[in-house]
């Protein structure tokens, strides 16, 4: 296993379609919740770690996912917000971002 990463396949955009925007917020704050620690009310390392079979994510390092909390982590707290979570997840979804910044030129350009 070491030296292997895990290549993730994105689904967000197929998500999106079909569920809309209302939807796909929805979907995500679902998985936040199923990540969360209940007591803190955020993703933590232990809370990731614990839940991380959930996702099939089982095989990963304590490194990686720390690296997961870090990329996320916009406040510094070690662990992510709803919002941190849901950003993060649009972000790491290429296609849903290429889709956002061509949205953004065409009502730029109106």
């Amino acid at each position: 296993m070491a030296g292997q990463g895990f290549e993730f396949e994105d689904f967000l955009p197929i998500i999106a379609e079909k569920l809309g925007e209302e939807g796909l917020i929805a979907e995500l704050c679902n998985g936040f919740r199923l990540l969360m620690d209940p007591a803190r009310g955020l993703i933590t390392f232990d809370s990731l770690k614990r839940n991380a079979a959930l996702l099939g994510l089982n095989g990963m390092r304590d490194e990686e996912l720390r690296g997961m909390l870090m990329e996320g982590d916009l406040d510094g707290d070690g662990a992510l917000s709803e919002m941190e979570f849901c950003a993060l997840m649009v972000r790491l979804s290429p296609e849903l971002m290429e889709e956002s910044w061509q949205l953004a030129q065409r009502l730029e350009q109106k």
